[in-house]
Order: C-alpha cells, then sequence, then structure tokens
C-alpha cells in the first residue's frame, strides 16, 4: 500500500506504471520499491543531485528558441526509472518493426511507381500537396529501400495499460543521447537494483547506428561517415558531437564540405577526405542551396548531385517528411495492411483530419476535449491542449482551423500514463511518453528502451523539454 515515501503521490484516471488501481505494486517495480523504502531521508535528494551534477559537468543541454533569457539549459532529468516488463516490450519491437518497415515501403512507392495513389489508399492531394514532398526524389534509388534509417516513434499507454503510437519522427530525430546519458547516471544511483533486475543493455546504440550507416555504402570496407550538423547553436547540437564521437567519425559543417566532380569532401586537417555517408541532422529545406533554399548557409552546395550520382548517401533520404507529416499518421494502419497484409500491431490514437468537412465539424464544437496540431510542427509547437486552454485561446485557435483546415489534424486527449518521479524533494506521479528508437538499413534494430520523456508540472501533458519536460531512464526487464 502507499504511504512513505509515496505520501504524496496521487493516482488520477490515468494507467500509472508503478501503482495498480488498488494500490498495490506492480511486479517489474517490486525490487525498486523495496530499495527506496529503505534509504534514509534526503538520500534521494542526494543522487538526484549526483545526477544533476553530472549532466552539468558533460554539458549535457538543450536549447529554447523562445526564451531570450537563457535558450541554453540543462536538460531536467530525473533518478527515477521507468521499467517494462519483457512481454511488454516484445510487442512494442515487433509492433515498431512492422511499422518502419509499411513506411519504408510507402515511401519507395510515392517516389516510384505511386501504386497507393492509383489505388486510391492515400489521397493524391494529400501526397503531392505536402511540404515534406520532394519531387526531386523521384526515380532516386535508395539503398536498400530504406529511406528513414533512424526513427523516433512516440508512444504514450492508454489508461487500459496498452501502448499506442502517437506520432512517428522520421526526419531528424533526436534525444538519443540523453537515453544513453540518463542510463549512465541512473545506474550509478541504483547500482543494486539494476544489477539484480535484468535491465536490457542499451549501451551499443553507438555502435549499432555506426553498423546501419555503413551497411548503406555500396562497400563494407573503410566507409568513410560524417556527423552534418547546423552548429553549435542548434537545439541538438550536444547529442550530434556526442554520437559523432561515440562512433569514431568526422563531425562536420556545412562549410567544412564540399564538392567537387559531384563527390563530397571534408576539409581536414590533414588535407581532403572523402566521405561516402552522410548522417544529416539538417532539415531537407537547407541541406543543398542549388537545390533548395538558396539563402541556406547550414547546407553544402552540389550535395544533392553527388547524392543524385549516387557518390554520396543521405541518412534519412530527403523526402522522409512526407511519411511523418501528421495527417499521414492517420493512414499508417491502412499502409500496414495495404503493403504487408497484417493486421497492425501498434494502434494508433483515434485521429480527426480537419481537412475533412466532417471532422472539421466535430472538432470545432469539441475544442474543449480534444488535442489539436499542426501537420507540419514538432516539439509541442502549434498545438492546442484544449481542456487545458482557456476559452480565449479555444476561440483564437478555432479561428485557425477554419481558416486553415488541411493544416491540423486532432485527436481525443490522451491521459498518458504516470510514473513516479522525484519533485521538489517527494516522490509524485507525473505523465509520461516513449520514444524508442529505431535503426533500418540492410537490417532493422532496436536497442530495448528509449527516451522516456516526463512532463515535470503536475497535471501537465505536454513532455517535451522546451515545454517544461524532462527525462527518465527507461528499464526494459529482460525477464
Amino acid at each position: 500500500m502507499r504511504g512513505p515515501p509515496y505520501t504524496n503521490y496521487d493516482l488520477g484516471l490515468a494507467y500509472d506504471e508503478m501503482f495498480a488501481r488498488d494500490g498495490s505494486i506492480r511486479p517489474p517495480y517490486r525490487a525498486l520499491d523495496g530499495r527506496l523504502r529503505t534509504l534514509p531521508a534526503g538520500e534521494l535528494a542526494r543522487r538526484q543531485n549526483a545526477c544533476e551534477q553530472s549532466f552539468l559537468h558533460q554539458g549535457i543541454t538543450f536549447t529554447v528558441y523562445s526564451d531570450a533569457q537563457a535558450t541554453e539549459r540543462i536538460i531536467p532529468t530525473d533518478l527515477l526509472p521507468r521499467i517494462i516488463a519483457a512481454d511488454e516490450w516484445d510487442r512494442v519491437e515487433r509492433g515498431l518493426k512492422q511499422r518502419i518497415a509499411a513506411l519504408n515501403l510507402f515511401l519507395r512507392d510515392i517516389y516510384n511507381e505511386g501504386l497507393v495513389l492509383k489505388d486510391n489508399i492515400v489521397p493524391r492531394a494529400m501526397i503531392l500537396g505536402s511540404k515534406h514532398y520532394r519531387r526531386e526524389m523521384r526515380g532516386l534509388a535508395v539503398p536498400h529501400g530504406s529511406y528513414v534509417n533512424v526513427c523516433g516513434t512516440d508512444l504514450v499507454r492508454r489508461e487500459d495499460g496498452a501502448f499506442v503510437v502517437l506520432e512517428d519522427n522520421l526526419r531528424v530525430p533526436s534525444g538519443v543521447s540523453y537515453m544513453l546519458a540518463n542510463r549512465e547516471v541512473v545506474r550509478r544511483a541504483f547500482p543494486n537494483v539494476f544489477r539484480s533486475a535484468g535491465v536490457l543493455p542499451i549501451e551499443n546504440y553507438p555502435n549499432e547506428l555506426l553498423a546501419t550507416l555503413k551497411s548503406l555504402a555500396p562497400f563494407q570496407e573503410d566507409v568513410s561517415i560524417a556527423v552534418l550538423t547546423p552548429g553549435v547553436f542548434n537545439a541538438a547540437f550536444f547529442e550530434h558531437a556526442f554520437l559523432a564521437r561515440r562512433m569514431g567519425v568526422e563531425l562536420v559543417e556545412g562549410r567544412d564540405l564540399l564538392v567537387n566532380d559531384n563527390v563530397v569532401y571534408a576539409r581536414t586537417t590533414s588535407g581532403l577526405k572523402r566521405i561516402d555517408v552522410i548522417y544529416r541532422r539538417i532539415d531537407d529545406d537547407f541541406i543543398d542551396p542549388l537545390i533548395f533554399r538558396e539563402d541556406s548557409a547550414l547546407g553544402v552546395p552540389g550535395l544533392f548531385n553527388a547524392y543524385r550520382a549516387g557518390n554520396v548517401i543521405l541518412a534519412n533520404a530527403l523526402g522522409t517528411g512526407v511519411a511523418d507529416d501528421k495527417a499521414i499518421y492517420a493512414y499508417v494502419p491502412r499502409l500496414i495492411k495495404y503493403y504487408l497484409s497484417e493486421e497492425p500491431i501498434l494502434d494508433n490514437v483515434e485521429t480527426f483530419l480537419c481537412r475533412e468537412p466532417k471532422s472539421l465539424d466535430h472538432v470545432l464544437a469539441n475544442l474543449d476535449k480534444l488535442v489539436v496540431k499542426a501537420v507540419g510542427e514538432s516539439g509541442g509547437y502549434g498545438m492546442l491542449v484544449g481542456p487545458h486552454a482557456s476559452a480565449k485561446e479555444r476561440a483564437e485557435f478555432a479561428d485557425k482551423l477554419k481558416a486553415d483546415p488541411e493544416n491540423y489534424i486532432a485527436q481525443p486527449t490522451i491521459q498518458l500514463s504516470t510514473a513516479p518521479t522525484f519533485v521538489d524533494g517527494a516522490i509524485e506521479a507525473r505523465h509520461v511518453d516513449l520514444r524508442p528508437f529505431i535503426l533500418h538499413g540492410e537490417e532493422t534494430k532496436i536497442v530495448p528502451g528509449g527516451l522516456t520523456r516526463v512532463a515535470l508540472r503536475k497535471g501537465s501533458l505536454v513532455v517535451n523539454s522546451s515545454q517544461g519536460g524532462g527525462s527518465k531512464d527507461t528499464w526494459v526487464l529482460s525477464k
């Protein structure tokens, strides 16, 4: 039963990761619970401070562009891990592999034969009118048919405890460095519990990423790889540098690369070095000023021609954003059936497409109950959480919906599951989601776990770090 140290722990309507509805401890959390009950007063605070100091010394930061006062911040981390049972993870892993297989087949199709459009599975206008659709990619060969090599799919639990997909992130998903950093500090915070629990390892992710990138090259020996970053002022620069260092590859900005005779080279202290594979962390629009945005100072002139000539591989491929558009998300279950002839293992959240008049009417009539999202936005921007918005905010958002309905989708307000979180000196329930990372090249690989994001403000459902959220370590048990 609850009691110290859970005196402030309120079970709401959402599924709780640690406590069953009757107040008993769920099996995966029993070992951690036993340790928490024996810690002396103040010990959790001391260990939490040690975690934060470790992040501070490593420079684990993110950038908040909307805050003019302090844009660079240490990402908040919570020392209490989120724990997932082995059988639950098995279903998640199978569902994610199924999903990325269908999405890659979809991307290959729309940039080649276009059968899914001819068969009216997805509206042709939705694809060809998407701002992320790249006509320049039509007919281009992509190694292994793998357009999406790194995917971060966001999962949440329904009130019945089942994991469902909230959205797919197929362009330049971030957060894996925080996943790895959380593991290091939380393992030190609870060493005995960690060892006895049989937690599956995630530390091999950089090596798995490196192997995936190498598998994209037409040859397997002496593959030269670079991580392309927008630079130190990008919100995820820490991650770019972290992964380049862990993989032992070049970290470059656009100005560090040049293209000669459709071959890409990096400027190094020892001269020019040919680059075979680029793990890009720059959006399509900025990748090559000769093809896309001519005012881009982040990209590399001539890079797309080198890519088109097959002399360099870009991961993820250009044009993948059309498949993680939030409007396309609603069609993914149909795409799984269409391409794989299988039922989806992981369900979607119910989604209303505001482009459809009937759905728009429903959304406008129920703004106080729904979450409305702009289809091309990410990071918690361009959205309305209806139950938490004021009447004035809902009225203003209604005007946006009426003016540009095709730009929005809506979903029921999902409570998100809650997990124990150490906040202001006490263990309290906070809402969480989960972002596992899927690697897809010659093979599909998923490290067991992912980035658990947590809404640190009481009652908040917004987990993004730029919107007041933090992160947790995610333990997947081996049995």
